[in-house]
């Protein structure tokens, strides 16, 4: 029997699980993969994160982190906005982040069970019993869900979003490429944009987010990377003039932003399990890591003050709902005012005309400090 099972092992999952077998529970993470790996990620956290991390004794620095204070925002036919970024943030890959992050919950005598998936979860008398793809199974006190956008048990559990097919499609390469790498860009294309920052060793990672359309008109990825995406003229030079380190890109299919809860069937979702604010706000990074603290304080405290699971369960809702669900709500309709090409064109332009407008819609995507 343990304390807490956790599904996914990304960055909700593996901070959830340092944070509560630091305070002495017993925690078994799975992970489906095997690590370290790459993800579909734009791979830029928001300096909101450093305090938190710091009482982890994390420091991403240590890892090659680069810093990063500067935001350019590109219209299909070139028109350019550049502004500073207030609070800043950093950049680096998920391959090295959750390496590092499963090294310390494994230093944290956190079970980390990988190279197998979740099959079936049964809430009964009060206890969880798991079965995973190799026919073990485990039993715990609670299940935290951390196993990102969608996934088989979202199927299994009837979640309202899953019936509802989802148009994006998500794309990750990493480069070597000429670019401040105190900047992070978003260049906008049809249907789609662009996110590039600067990671670890001497890396960029070059993320976007476009529509199944575009890839079917296309043909392929490559053919829609030729004939729209490069339609932009800093992606067609970023594209000319970088080295591709990936032998073929990270590709992820059914992205949805539809509203989530928070709980469901008595499983505590976290990260982007719970809800996923949209990529061009470049921030889902440090949802996923205060979702994390915030449900994992919240089970401490149950659990030393004997809450009900009822109360838990509402608690967390409550908490999760005023935290975040405004910064999604604005991440959603930012994203309406871009991938058409001429409402994104007048969209940069006006913002570049009141750059206190684009501050606080910058500010409005990302949290206080935690």
């Amino acid at each position: 029997m343990y304390d807490v099972l956790i599904i996914g092992g990304g960055l909700a999952g593996l901070i959830n699980a340092i944070v509560l077998s630091k305070a002495g529970k017993k925690i078994v993470l799975i992970e489906r993969k095997t690590y370290p790996f790459h993800r579909v990620c734009g791979e830029y956290i928001s300096n909101e994160t450093l305090p938190f991390l710091a009482s982890l004794d994390i420091n991403p620095t240590e890892w090659g982190a680069s810093s990063i204070n500067h935001l350019q925002v590109s219209a299909p036919n070139g028109t350019l906005l550049s502004m500073p970024l207030d609070m800043g943030g950093f950049g680096i890959s998920r391959y090295t982040l959750d390496y590092n992050l499963y090294l310390k919950a494994l230093q944290s005598q956190v079970t980390i069970i990988t190279g197998t998936s979740v099959e079936d979860v049964i809430f009964s008398s009060d206890t969880f019993s798991v079965t995973l793809s190799d026919h073990t199974s485990y039993t715990a006190r609670f299940v935290i869900g951390a196993y990102g956008k969608r996934a088989k048990l979202d199927k299994q559990l009837n979640r309202s979003y899953i019936h509802k097919r989802s148009p994006y499609v998500g794309v990750k390469y990493h480069i070597q490429t000429d670019f401040p790498a105190n900047y992070i860009a978003l260049h906008n294309f049809k249907d789609g944009y662009c996110g590039l920052s600067a990671v670890e060793g001497d890396k960029y990672n070059l993320c976007y987010l476009t529509t199944r359309e575009n890839v079917k008109k296309s043909g392929s990825i490559e053919e829609m990377e030729r004939s729209i995406v490069q339609k932009n003229p800093f992606l067609c030079q970023i594209f000319s003039n970088s080295k591709f380190l990936f032998e073929k890109p990270e590709v992820i299919n059914e992205i949805s932003f539809a509203p989530k809860t928070a709980v469901e069937n008595h499983i505590l979702m976290s990260g982007d399990t719970a809800g996923m604010i949209t990529p061009l706000c470049g921030n889902g990074m440090a949802m996923a890591i205060h979702s994390a603290k915030l449900l994992s304080g919240l089970l401490l405290i149950a659990d030393e003050q004997k809450w009900p699971r009822e109360k838990l369960e509402a608690t967390y809702t409550q908490q999760w709902n005023k935290l975040f669900a405004k910064r999604v709500w604005i991440g959603r309709n930012l994203q309406k005012l871009f991938g058409n090409e001429r409402l994104t064109a007048m969209s940069v332009h006006f913002l570049k005309t009141l750059p206190p407008l684009a501050r606080f819609l910058v500010s409005q995507t990302h949290g206080n400090v935690f």
